[in-house]
């Protein structure tokens, strides 16, 4: 008996809320657009890459939130066709070009500000100073726009990353303008532009990494599929858990399919009731796809995925105890606590 399980506790949200998110995201892109060009000019004019650098990261802070714009955009559109989940992983697509963006532009700017180490121009300390001030100004407006979207999604983080990390880069350029309009070392401008390299290649792999992550269906972290496992074993008439696959269909969404046998005449419909429950009550997992049968009633497990979990002792080779089909050689089941801890 098969069956789909949706958690049934308050329904699903399976896309990324756009109401207010619009609206804050185009608030913020309009303040980085205005001051991005303004700050081209003057960088130029002042002859600071710590200023250039910024105006380079409000860039991609700029793309970040359309692509963050277009996702909510393409996500909100109803699945159809080939296309059973919708558009879900745009939104990821969109995060892992940022994370790329950034880790492309910190590789140059490494580059560039190691070069105006050796070789420092005459940099305008002032100029550099007010200019970097009213960027703090600007990207604070910007953080705070951000920060009433929906950051639970990936689409949307990797937006409010980029304007946070360009807010901590106007910070290190402020410095070094009142450093060079103080002393005027021409090196704390490099300084200050290999510090926003440094942030861009921490935001950039982050996102980097937590988008490639979903793109190879990898478990959610703080997920441990294994314990997820035990713990469907440990439901009551559960015999043996296997093909158990966990993954995300987009940030903050989770997934799981598993093949649950039970015990002979054990209700199906019951049993499947409470591993839903469960599995929203202790691991926040709504969307699972289950298979339910009967041990012993089929050879389920002709060619199995991953290690069968077991409430009982692991069955021998071949045909389990108690009649339960087996899942081929050298494949023994992870035994489950009969309390429903881990082991």
């Amino acid at each position: 008996m098969s069956g789909h399980a949706h958690g049934g506790h308050g329904g699903h949200d399976h896309g990324v809320s756009a109401d207010a998110d619009k609206r804050w995201l185009s608030i913020a892109l309009a303040l980085l657009v205005g001051f991005m060009a303004l700050e081209v000019t003057i960088g130029i004019l002042a002859s600071s890459l710590a200023l250039i650098t910024d105006a380079a990261h409000m860039l991609t802070d700029a793309a970040a939130i359309v692509l963050a714009l277009v996702a909510i955009r393409l996500a909100a559109k109803p699945a159809r066709g080939g296309y059973t989940w919708g558009f879900k992983r745009v939104e990821i697509l969109s995060a892992q070009a940022n994370g790329i963006t950034l880790l492309l532009l910190a590789a140059f700017f490494v580059y560039e500000g190691l070069s105006r180490l050796i070789s420092p121009p005459d940099v305008d300390g002032p100029l550099v100073f007010f200019t970097a001030l009213a960027g703090c100004a600007v990207n604070l407006a910007a953080t705070w726009c951000i920060r009433r979207a929906n950051r639970s999604s990936l689409n949307v983080e990797g937006a409010y990353q980029h304007i946070l990390n360009d807010l901590y880069a106007f910070i290190a350029t402020a410095i070094a303008g009142a450093v060079i309009w103080a002393t005027n070392w021409g090196r704390a401008d490099a300084i200050a532009a290999l510090v926003v390299a440094a942030l861009m290649l921490k935001a950039g792999w982050g996102l980097v990494k937590a988008s490639g992550r979903i793109f190879l269906e990898a478990a959610p972290e703080g997920v441990d599929p294994a314990e997820v496992g035990r713990d469907v074993a440990a439901v009551a008439s559960v015999v043996e858990v296997h093909d158990l696959h966990i993954w995300e269909i987009t940030s903050g969404q989770p997934a799981m399919s598993a093949h649950v046998l039970v015990t002979p005449g054990a209700d199906c419909h019951a049993v499947r009731s409470s591993i839903s429950s469960m599995l929203h009550d202790e691991h926040d997992i709504e969307h699972a796809t289950l298979q339910v049968d009967h041990a012993g009633a089929e050879d389920h497990c002709g060619d199995p995925h991953g290690e069968p979990y077991s409430a009982g002792p692991a069955p021998s080779r071949g045909r389990a105890a108690d009649g339960a089909a087996g899942c081929g050689p050298g494949h023994s089941p992870v035994q489950a606590p009969e309390n429903g801890g881990t082991t």
